[in-house]
């Protein structure tokens, strides 16, 4: 009988505890950039909501056109981008520091 010596890929070779590392590894990631993202979100939130309500409190303009639904829109929006922002450079920056350690499945053997 004749033998198929195809190659395997490194995803047929891998077993359950590499994919469970590789799984823990994920959450980690992102719960590092969730973390991240909420810490500056809380940041932004200050940083933008001090000189929008003293703007409101002080400039004549302000005052007459940005109501507090104006003023809740111009800080929630602030907050948002800052987190998502920060979590999505916070996840790519570990997967890449990640992603250049070497772990037993992609490590190749003679």
């Amino acid at each position: 009988m004749a033998k198929n010596h195809v190659a395997e890929s490194p995803l047929e070779r891998s077993n359950l505890a590499s994919l469970d590392q590789k799984l823990a590894l994920a959450k980690r990631c992102s719960h590092e950039g969730a973390m991240a993202g909420a810490k500056a979100a809380v940041v932004a939130t200050i940083a933008t909501a001090i000189p929008t309500v003293s703007s409101v409190r002080m400039v004549p303009w302000a005052r007459a056109h940005l109501n507090p639904t104006a003023q809740a829109l111009i800080v929630s929006t602030v907050a948002g981008m800052a987190y998502f922002i920060v979590a999505d450079k916070t996840v790519l920056a570990t997967a890449r520091r990640n992603s250049f350690k070497p772990t037993e499945a992609t490590s190749f053997e003679a």
